[in-house]
């Protein structure tokens, strides 16, 4: 196949493409409907231009029916006076419209079976014209109906699909939603139990339990050691002589010191 043909053939496939989106079947069948009418239309005055040329016919016939009536009663007068002569010519003229009046006769015989043709023709086409229309807005009121639903489904699946997609949406926001709330109840869960306190909080609260500590820890070194001073002299007392030991005065014992005192 050479390059033109192959052009040739594809330009033909989408031009027959086009018309076919753009052909609208309502406006075809109303186009042909029309075109109907355009044809009886026609016939119809087929069939009155074949009347009136017979009725021009009957006309002639009548008026030459009419003359040779007339030539007989001139033939009649003729003979009555005497002159044959004249009844003879007459009798000839009126010879020689009976040869018009038959040729007349068998034009109005063919024009009335024409007209009678034509008259038969036309109303079988304006029977079928008449079914035609029917038949188109049978087929037009179909075809806006099937029309109706294609939109209807076309924007029916376009709600579905975009309710698919606003039901994916409204999932992750659901998702998104019970992540934020397992976060916050982890959040709350470790702010109550001590772990995401204020660090500035937790900074003060250490300075002052290492300070109590060291206080305490203070107080117990120095009641050991007053303890352990006032045991010695006991066992010193008890070593040199039988005497009473002196009752050895214990040694105060520090106070914990407080942050005024300390100040």
């Amino acid at each position: 196949m050479t390059l033109m043909k192959r052009f040739s053939l594809i330009f033909r496939a989408k031009a027959d493409k086009a018309l076919d989106r753009a052909e609208d079947p309502r406006e075809t069948l109303d186009y042909s409907y029309k075109r109907q009418l355009e044809l009886l239309t026609k016939v119809r005055r087929g069939v009155a231009d074949v009347a009136t040329s017979r009725k021009r016919v009957e006309l002639q016939a009548t008026q030459l029916q009419q003359q040779a009536d007339k030539l007989t009663q001139q033939a009649q007068k003729a003979l009555a006076m005497g002159r044959e002569d004249l009844a003879r010519e007459a009798l000839t003229r009126k010879s020689a419209l009976s040869s018009q009046q038959a040729d007349l006769e068998a034009q109005r015989a063919q024009l009335q079976g024409e007209e009678e043709k034509l008259t038969l023709a036309s109303q079988r086409l304006q029977a079928k014209v008449e079914s035609f229309r029917t038949q188109k807005e049978t087929i037009k009121a179909k075809y806006t109906a099937a029309e109706a639903q294609t939109r209807i489904n076309e924007a029916f699946s376009g709600i579905s699909e975009e309710m698919g997609d606003v039901g994916m949406a409204v999932q992750r926001a659901e998702d998104k939603t019970a992540q934020m709330q397992a976060r916050a109840g982890a959040i709350d869960e470790l702010i109550a139990s001590g772990a995401l306190d204020d660090a500035t909080a937790i900074n003060r609260g250490d300075d002052i339990s290492r300070e109590l500590d060291a206080m305490s820890s203070q107080s117990d070194v120095e009641s050991e050691l007053a303890a352990l001073k006032a045991g010695t002299q006991q066992q010193a007392l008890g070593a040199g002589d039988s005497t009473p030991p002196a009752q050895v005065e214990a040694a105060p014992v520090a106070e914990p010191r407080t942050e005024e005192g300390r100040a």
